[in-house]
């Protein structure tokens, strides 16, 4: 459904995203995470057709979004973090100005009806969209994403600002979408990601560092990581655990035995230490009274993957991902504040 392949963005000097290839098949919900300036913004930008890749190609359904935008970004709905929509108009008025955009015909009156229904603003179709509470105005951007059927639909922190309440009602939403659309999300909510997608992608410094299933991401870290509790001395433990070459670091737990050593043990990168806890433990006659994997959470994760590389500090390297939408099919959103300073930065273009 989608290819992403050697998506490359600069901005001067600096790559916001850098040689970047995935690829998300019909009827997934991918959830795509990363820090502040890791390139989340610009590749979902870049594959709307809102702005130019340096280098690199996005085809949607087939359809390369360079060479034929038009008819690929038929196939694209987009909510950007802040909802395009107009204050002074009522919803239905305002579904009808973007279906007239997005050159709806047929069935016009049904389709907006049954959009409404599905993100639940129906009771609010003759509203001012400016009286209406954050969440709505979310819901209401969402329906615009969705007006056309596209086969696509593309969601940059889609609960952004959202109370608790409003948060689980928009993960419902997300799920209904994930029946006839594939979805993608980027967000900071590591639990709303865990909740509603099917695959996850983590983006740091323009590069994908990991993707997967949050439950194999999860497993793939902890055979890196084993909590032990072995039967001999502090010292010796220390001593022996520490000649083993694939064991990369080791910390002391609370003693929950007496005359027992709880470890917390890392391992190489992908490694599975287990068997060399076993070996070096019957080595040195230490026997193993319990072993088990520490089960991470989908932050846990994030945290472990993005730490490897850590941005230093300063504006440059902590800002936000570049150019910010003003929302789909060019609709009126603010950009964000912090655009003007970005562009400053890369002034030199």
């Amino acid at each position: 459904m989608i290819e992403v392949r050697n998506l490359t963005k600069k901005y001067g000097a600096r790559k916001a995203i850098d040689e970047l290839s995935f690829t998300i098949n019909a009827g997934e919900v991918v959830g795509f995470l990363g820090p502040n300036g890791a390139g989340k913004t610009t590749t979902m930008n870049i594959m709307t057709g809102y702005i130019a890749a340096t280098s690199g190609e996005v085809s949607i359904n087939g359809v390369d979004i360079l060479a034929e935008p038009e008819m690929a970004k038929a196939n694209i709905g987009y909510l950007p973090d802040t909802p395009p929509v107009y204050g002074d108009m009522r919803v239905r008025e305002y579904l009808n100005f973007v279906a007239d955009i997005k050159k709806v015909r047929k069935g016009r009156k049904e389709m907006l009806t049954h959009v409404m229904e599905q993100v639940s603003i129906l009771d609010m179709e003759r509203r001012l969209i400016k009286n209406l509470s954050r969440g709505y105005r979310q819901r209401v951007g969402l329906a615009q994403a969705m007006i056309g059927e596209p086969k696509v639909i593309i969601m940059d922190e889609p609960t952004i600002g959202l109370d608790p309440k409003q948060i689980i009602e928009m993960r419902d939403v997300v799920k209904r979408l994930g029946e006839r659309h594939t979805v993608i999300l980027s967000s900071h909510i590591m639990q709303e990601v865990s909740a509603v997608c099917d695959r996850v992608m983590i983006i740091n410094k323009g590069k994908i560092v990991a993707q997967g299933t949050p439950e194999g991401l999860s497993e793939g870290l902890q055979k890196g990581q084993m909590q032990v509790r072995v039967k001999g001395g502090r010292e010796e433990v220390s001593a022996a655990f520490s000649d083993v070459p694939v064991i990369t670091s080791l910390d002391f737990a609370d003693v929950k035995e007496e005359g027992t050593v709880e470890l917390i043990l890392n391992g190489e990168e992908g490694a599975d230490i287990r068997e060399a806890i076993f070996r070096c433990c019957a080595r040195n006659d230490f026997p193993i009274l319990m072993m088990k994997s520490n089960e991470l959470s989908l932050e846990e994760v994030f945290l472990s993957l993005t730490a490897r590389e850590a941005c230093p500090g300063g504006y440059a390297e902590e800002a936000d991902d570049g150019l910010c939408p003003t929302g789909a099919a060019g609709l009126g959103a603010e950009p964000h504040l912090d655009e003007v300073e970005v562009a400053e930065d890369v002034s030199d273009l």
